[in-house]
């Protein structure tokens, strides 16, 4: 799979195979934060076997930009393969670059869906997801932090 590598301005400089990229390259991801009509909170657990951050929660849908596509090909994509929600109509969140292991831009999505929605998991990309009301989540939270994805607290912020 080839990704764009971009610029600090966030503008496509070429291509790389995924796994040749360096850590000066800044890629694209998208995340989709999924809530219901009450505000409830849909998190995803990750698999187990992921390369990065196996088993850890984080929002309902994630993903890498991959050639041709854009932030918004790329959310609606992996919402469908995730959690086989299709027709989707995503709205547009905060964009900013970030730093972990390697830089990149982290494009957010928000999405509204009925609490019965029927979800069909990819155990291939999550382990399992569960709807958090708010309160839960912050008790969850400042109580086992580990649980969660690296600046989940930060990130969570523009849902």
């Amino acid at each position: 799979m080839r990704i764009p590598i971009v610029n600090e301005q966030d503008e496509v400089i070429g291509y790389k195979d995924r796994y040749d990229r360096n850590l000066v390259d800044i890629t694209r991801t998208t995340g989709l934060w999924v809530t219901d009509e009450q505000g409830n909170i849909l998190l995803a657990q990750r698999a187990l076997d992921k390369k990065h951050s196996p088993g850890l929660w984080g929002p309902a849908v994630a993903g890498t930009v991959e050639e041709g596509e854009t932030y918004e090909s790329n959310i609606i994509k992996e919402a469908d393969e995730e959690l086989g929600l299709k027709n989707i109509k995503p709205i547009l969140g905060t964009k900013f670059l970030r730093e972990t292991s390697h830089k990149y831009f982290s494009q957010w999505f928000t999405l509204i869906i009925p609490r019965d929605t029927i979800l069909k998991v990819e155990v291939r990309e999550v382990a399992q997801i569960k709807w958090f009301t708010k309160d839960e989540l912050d008790n969850v939270l400042k109580e086992n932090p580990e649980m969660f994805l690296r600046d989940f607290e930060k990130t969570i912020k523009y849902l």
